[in-house]
């Protein structure tokens, strides 16, 4: 089951002083987590600081060993951002996936929603490693809109620090303008061979792929859009998570955290939901589902050792939203003819 945790050192969810020891060289990350930079993390000190961001989580808990290592996963409520340049909050509902290998080796993944001072929202997913808890670097990709003054996030190279509490439920990010930084040689980050990749982005639905048995239906609770509007990668929009049910062959609830990040234009629209279950019986399951109208499929990352394992490796397809209570109606299914 999981746990919240207190005493993380094991699992790479371990508190990292604001003293502790940091690599200067850069970071070659494994080309199947490559974080945008494939030539080289430089250390985030290297460059100048912009802005820190500070978030209060509503929880730090580990799932277990799951198909990609072991993965924690925490789950923030608002936070603050300041600096000279940009101030404002983190929107409630921000994610931190971290997985640690056998080797001691991390990857994270993150999605946040800023709120800069003047009400533009600004997106980024981010993409981190370290060859262990002391050095985490996280490339920040960020979302802004084109017209606003914010928009010099769109084209610049950033870096944070990521420091982790997971006692004291807190996550910090010092983010680093690192565009001026010379890359040199540096440190390769390296993953046990017998470990699958953890993938970015989504599956997607195969051509001949139709919807089997249900598997499950759900109604997911949602809070107002938040539009970014036009940025460098189209249009984007993103609906945040506030909870829900899951009812069928697992039952459970949705958890408060992520979000449909939506791109809506250039057309088709693609959805691109990310967030988690909590079952009845105390499991973690985290959720995606995305692509197209009439082509949604969602994937699932749960215990190897568990009893929702079989999901890790199943195929299966997604209803469109419909209309439910406090937000939308899902139903997920098994898939038939897979490619």
């Amino acid at each position: 089951m999981p746990r919240i945790l207190g005493a993380a050192l094991a699992l790479g969810l371990a508190a990292q002083s604001a003293c502790a020891q940091t690599g200067s060289a850069a970071l070659i990350p494994h080309p199947t987590w490559d974080c945008g930079m494939p030539g080289g993390i430089p250390a985030p000190e290297a460059g100048n600081l912009v802005f820190e961001i500070e978030i209060p989580l509503e929880r730090a808990v580990a799932i277990g060993r799951t198909p990609y290592g072991q993965r924690s996963v925490a789950i923030g409520l608002e936070g603050s951002i300041e600096g000279q340049r940009l101030r404002g909050n983190v929107a409630p509902g921000a994610l931190d996936f971290e997985l640690t290998l056998a080797n001691a080796g991390v990857e994270i993944e993150q999605a946040l929603v800023l709120q800069a001072s003047d009400g533009s929202y600004i997106y980024a997913r981010n993409a981190g490693t370290g060859p262990g808890a002391h050095d985490v670097r996280v490339v920040m990709d960020f979302e802004a809109p084109n017209e606003s003054v914010h928009a010099w996030l769109n084209t610049g190279k950033f870096v944070a620090r990521r420091t982790l509490w997971a006692a004291e439920k807190s996550l910090h990010l010092a983010v680093y303008d690192v565009s001026r930084v010379a890359v040199g040689a540096g440190t390769s980050i390296t993953k046990p061979a017998s470990v699958a990749p953890q993938p970015w982005g989504y599956r997607v639905k195969g051509d001949a792929e139709q919807q089997g048995d249900v598997l499950i239906t759900e109604n997911v609770t949602l809070a107002p859009s938040q539009r970014v509007g036009s940025s460098k990668r189209g249009e984007r929009n993103i609906i945040p998570i506030t909870g829900g049910t899951v009812s069928g062959r697992i039952n459970g609830k949705v958890l408060m955290g992520g979000a449909d990040y939506q791109l809506l234009a250039p057309q088709p629209a693609l959805i691109d939901a990310h967030y988690l279950w909590e079952t009845d019986d105390g499991e973690l399951i985290i959720v995606r589902n995305g692509g197209g109208f009439g082509s949604l499929v969602p994937t699932f990352e749960a215990r190897v050792d568990g009893p929702y394992a079989y999901l890790n490796a199943g195929s299966y397809m997604s209803s469109n939203p419909g209309r439910g209570e406090g937000g939308v109606a899902l139903t997920f299914y098994e898939s038939v003819n897979p490619r």
